[in-house]
């Protein structure tokens, strides 16, 4: 936007000058004989645009808009050497050829007036509405000068949270970025790389995730060739040589296999009774590199495939039922995304044929709604808050003053969850840039019947956060699918996920579940608690020296002072430090009368460990200095026990009877799935006295099947 606006002659832009007369701009910007009910010239072919798919839209709107475009704009130059103006056109154009309504067409002409001229905000609310002036503010850059480095960062986060009112923000950005792309050639190469790096790990994503197809293709060919500019030349010319020689053998004349398996198709759908337009629809230069590298070496039908356009959704079906009667399919390249659509809007059926020749290709069917959202994506919606659905500037507002967006996907809505959580510009840039990278979205379900929907690969933890927010700290287990699970299992599309929570307040997460965390929300959340409670932070690497002690007799501080994660709170475990917070390690959970020694760790906190533990060991070879520990009186504990066995019937009920007959409560269990007939079992249990300890391990040992029964030496993903 602004990097491409040039006008040396001007003077510096101040705050609080007078407002302008937009009268007067009104006439000096009406070049040439134009007659008051006429658009100018230069904005001609946005109407006519325009009007091919709102034939009532109000154009007198366009026409004041774009007269304060070019007033405003006017001496400013483009570093091509064009008149700026020809820029807000240029976005405004591509985004009335793609459906978008009045609204969104005045705002692009007027969206980087507030940033590069006079006008401001309030003179563009006043003159074309709260509406039109949302979105000009949301595609409105942050001035470098008062946030340096994190200006781009922030400038998207607040484009993002602006989307999740309107995702017409985001449209006019998309058009904005991409005819700044068609012009990138006058930049400097390394600015070239930048902007094309930005572009390709947010905007194509966000384009893809919004369902705008169209400027999501060209996007991706642009970026292609400024990143990879040796692979997209070699694309060019295999592209231009299947154009000259499109038969596989190369022979100049013989006619495209692709266009023969057009004609056999539109044959046989005229024949069954189908109306139908077969179209084929040539890939884009990406796609045709992609389709390289997967097969190695390209068939005369792979620079294109087949589209058809029916009237209705039944049609597509009935379509497909042809295709594979009369041609022979290719099974695994069907998908029904009619039936379950993508989480982008976009709906079709994809199969592949095989010719009469013996060529194979990919069909596309789809109706031309689902043609036009697959294209133009949240554009093709029109306006969410018109009141009829049309383009007028209507809104329907909520009786709580919201704006409700329809339109507004499961995805943005965790964005602009977790966006909050992340202060830091930094951190928001690579977390933002990740989470744009998962391209895929599951859905899962609550035993209730609630749905969560979660990216691909996501596990129970993200499941756990993204239904519980902060209170899944305490989480320390799940049942997937009815069977207990671990809370780094990986989800599948349609599971049924039943998150375990522990009453415990004192509870946190495990460091391991960050191994597991796919959502930025949940690796934000964990890493945050961590951030709050550096006692509990096991790692040694993080740790800073505790204070040194003043001269006198020392207090003895407790384990159990402070919170904690599930099993890392015992019997009391005493240290002769001054107010030193003391945990009982969850590597090992000590209890009486075990040999113990503890560690100073972060925060100046000391983890008590059993002396055979590994991670003493370890401590010891960083230099670290134990320190002296007791036990005070014999308390209640908590501690993690794994049970070996055979496998046979009522062995689990066997199992709990014999710790329920010890009064020990079980805080979490696991089974893990039998291995060559062998079980492994592990309990997290709450016993009254640790002294009882020792018996309750005999008495599972005594469970037949059961030949070993031990305290952990690992921390476990449920704990």
């Amino acid at each position: 936007m602004s990097a491409e606006a040039t006008n040396p002659g001007a003077p510096i832009r101040r705050r609080g000058r007078p407002r302008i007369d937009f009268r007067r701009l009104g006439r000096v910007a009406l070049l040439g004989p134009v007659s008051r009910d006429r658009l100018p010239d230069a904005i001609g072919h946005v109407a006519e645009a325009h009007r091919a798919h709102h034939p009532d839209a109000d154009l007198s709107v366009l026409h004041r808009a774009y007269v304060l475009a070019e007033s405003s704009h006017r001496g400013q130059m483009r570093k091509s050497g064009e008149p700026y103006i020809t820029h807000p056109l240029a976005v405004t154009l591509i985004l009335a050829e793609l459906g978008a309504e009045t609204t969104t067409l005045t705002a692009s002409l007027l969206h980087d007036t507030v940033e590069d001229t006079e006008v401001t905000l309030d003179q563009v609310r006043d003159q074309f509405g709260k509406e039109v002036c949302y979105l000009v503010d949301g595609v409105t850059k942050l001035e470098k000068v008062d946030y340096g480095a994190a200006a781009e960062p922030e400038t998207f986060r607040k484009m993002l949270v602006a989307t999740g009112d309107d995702v017409r923000v985001m449209s006019i950005k998309l058009a904005d970025r991409l005819h700044n792309m068609r012009t990138l050639g006058v930049m400097r190469p390394e600015k070239q790389v930048r902007i094309a790096k930005v572009t390709r790990d947010v905007l194509i994503p966000l384009a893809e995730r919004l369902g705008v197809q169209a400027l999501k293709t060209e996007l991706e060919d642009l970026v292609f060739a400024i990143l990879h500019p040796e692979e997209y030349e070699h694309t060019r010319a295999l592209i231009a040589a299947a154009s000259a020689h499109p038969d596989a053998s190369g022979a100049a004349g013989a006619q495209d296999p692709l266009a023969a398996i057009t004609e056999n198709v539109g044959a046989v759908l005229r024949e069954a009774g189908i109306p139908a337009e077969v179209l084929i629809r040539p890939r884009h230069y990406v796609s045709v590199h992609r389709v390289r590298i997967k097969r190695g070496e390209l068939r005369g039908t792979d620079f294109g495939r087949l589209l058809v356009l029916v009237g209705e959704d039944a049609d597509c079906y009935a379509v497909l039922g042809e295709l594979h009667t009369c041609f022979t399919p290719v099974i695994s390249e069907f998908k029904d995304f009619i039936a379950a659509p993508k989480f982008n809007l976009y709906q079709s059926l994809h199969t592949a044929v095989v010719g009469p020749d013996g060529a194979v290709a990919e069909v596309l069917i789809r109706t031309h709604r689902m043609h036009k959202v697959a294209e133009a994506g949240v554009i093709a919606l029109g306006n969410p808050y018109a009141a009829d659905g049309g383009s007028g500037p209507q809104t329907a507002e909520p009786a709580d003053g919201e704006r409700a967006d329809p339109t507004r996907p499961g995805w943005l809505s965790r964005l602009l969850s977790w966006q909050q959580s992340a202060p830091d510009s930094d951190t928001f840039w690579t977390t933002l840039r990740a989470d744009l990278a998962q391209d895929r979205e599951i859905t899962v379900f609550h035993t209730d019947g609630g749905t969560l929907g979660l990216p691909a690969g996501a596990s129970c933890v993200d499941a756990a956060y993204a239904q519980y927010g902060d209170e899944a700290h305490s989480c320390i287990g799940a049942r997937v699918n009815g069977r207990l699970a671990t809370l780094g299992t990986v989800l599948s599309d349609g599971d049924t996920v039943q998150l375990l929570l522990t009453e415990d307040i004192g509870s946190g997460p495990s460091p391991d579940w960050l191994d597991h965390a796919r959502t930025p929300a949940a690796r934000i959340a964990i890493t945050g608690w961590f951030d709050a409670h550096p006692e509990d932070d096991p790692s040694p690497h993080g740790n800073r020296p505790a204070a040194p002690r003043p001269p006198g007799p020392q207090p003895r501080a407790t384990a159990g002072s402070g919170g904690g994660r599930p099993g890392v709170r015992a019997a009391n475990a005493m240290v002769d430090r001054l107010d030193a917070t003391v945990r009982l390690a969850g590597c090992c959970t000590p209890v009486p009368p075990d040999a113990v020694t503890g560690f100073v760790v972060r925060g100046g906190a000391v983890t008590v460990h059993r002396l055979e533990c590994p991670s003493v060991s370890r401590m010891q070879s960083v230099g670290r200095v134990p320190v002296p520990v007791t036990w005070g009186d014999a308390a209640g504990c908590r501690v993690t026990l794994v049970a070996e066995s055979f496998g046979r019937p009522r062995l689990l009920a066997d199992l709990t009877e014999a710790i329920a007959a010890a009064d020990a409560a079980i805080i979490s269990a696991t089974v893990e799935p039998p291995s060559e007939q062998r079980v492994r079992h592990t309990y997290t249990l709450q016993l009254p006295d640790a002294a009882g300890l020792p018996a309750l391990m005999r008495a599972m040992r005594e469970v037949p099947g059961v030949y070993d029964v031990s305290r952990v030496k690992h921390p476990t993903a449920t704990v």
